[in-house]
């Protein structure tokens, strides 16, 4: 496991409960709005933290917090992910993942152990623009596998898209909502550009409001709660 950093205490990351933030270091893709950069691009990682410190802190703070959120870069992509989590569910931690659904066979092997109690993906495009938005090669059969297999798991879930405006239309956001048809929770986040991958998108312009409104009230005849955020 490479662990950027972590954010002790949390009441927002996983619904409903108190949790840990875990940052993992690398990510397979090169989206150039991206947020943390310094998770993503591997020049600008800081030291780390080591994982045997990491579980010391939990081990700590057992009865005070109720869960981890794992998130990244793109935590999917590290080798020791599933023994990590193992040995977080063996303090009793509830277990929350991020991931870009680029690693569905990972995804499954976690869902068939039982060691996920929530899953939020991020859906970057409609599946045909994907290489375009991420940056990097991707295989859109493996994002599509990954959402079945969220919709299909009887995990808690949400899916989320950063909506950019320069990369996504709103045609392209309805494009996605028939990707998750049927889901239960999904958010379109606003692009705020505080720290990006590409120094360009700092003078990115936001979606406008009437725009996201209306494809807010389009989606939500594909998915039973649209929130913009």
């Amino acid at each position: 496991m490479k662990i950027g950093t972590i954010q002790r205490f949390s009441l927002i990351d996983f619904p409903g409960r108190i949790c840990a933030i875990v940052f993992t270091q690398g990510c397979n893709f090169r989206c150039p709005y991206c947020h943390n950069p310094e998770l993503v691009e591997p020049s600008l990682y800081g030291t780390g933290m080591a994982e045997r410190d990491l579980l010391a802190f939990l081990e700590r703070r057992r009865g005070k917090l109720d869960a981890i959120s794992i998130t990244g870069g793109e935590p999917l992509l590290q080798l020791g992910l599933t023994a990590f989590i193992e040995k977080v569910r063996a303090l009793g931690y509830l277990v929350k993942v991020d991931t870009n659904g680029s690693f569905p066979l990972v995804l499954k092997e976690m869902l068939d152990k039982g060691l996920l109690d929530y899953i939020a993906m991020d859906v970057k495009a409609p599946l045909e623009k994907y290489g375009e938005v991420v940056k990097a090669p991707v295989n859109p059969e493996n994002i599509a596998h990954s959402i079945r297999l969220i919709l299909n798991s009887g995990v808690d879930y949400e899916f989320k898209t950063t909506v950019v405006s320069s990369l996504l239309t709103g045609r392209d956001v309805e494009k996605i909502g028939t990707l998750i048809t049927g889901a239960k929770r999904y958010y379109l986040q606003r692009f705020v550009p505080s720290k990006t991958l590409d120094a360009a998108f700092m003078n990115e312009k936001p979606w406008d409001n009437n725009l996201l409104a209306a494809t807010k009230e389009r989606l939500e005849r594909l998915v039973s709660s649209v929130i913009i955020r």
